[in-house]
């Protein structure tokens, strides 16, 4: 398979926030996963070239997940939110993220 480069103003558009909750917490500890909020159209070497680029960290493995967005009653009408795609980022051992860090 052909590797294709990737430009680095798109890879900057492909993360959008990381995601922190209880389970998010959990993964982080048990497998050394991280979990972001991503861009819709992005694919998975995309997502693996953005965050080696953003935090200087080698992966091992990306899972992406489509989050369907919720029916929801805005006064008497009703309407969804927003799909958006969750990534599962697996780094490779003794490799860890820090966003506290202001590099």
């Amino acid at each position: 398979m052909k590797t294709v480069p990737m430009k680095e103003e798109r890879l900057l558009q492909i993360i959008l926030a990381p995601v922190i909750s209880e389970k998010a917490t959990m993964l982080a500890d048990k497998r050394e996963q991280v979990i972001f909020r991503v861009a819709t159209s992005a694919t998975k070497p995309e997502i693996k070239a953005a965050v080696e680029l953003l935090f200087k960290v080698q992966v091992k493995g990306v899972t992406v997940s489509n989050v369907k967005g919720k029916a929801k009653k805005f006064g008497r009408f009703m309407g969804t939110r927003s799909s958006w795609k969750k990534a599962f980022i697996c780094l490779k051992p003794g490799q860890e993220l820090n966003f506290a860090a202001g590099e």
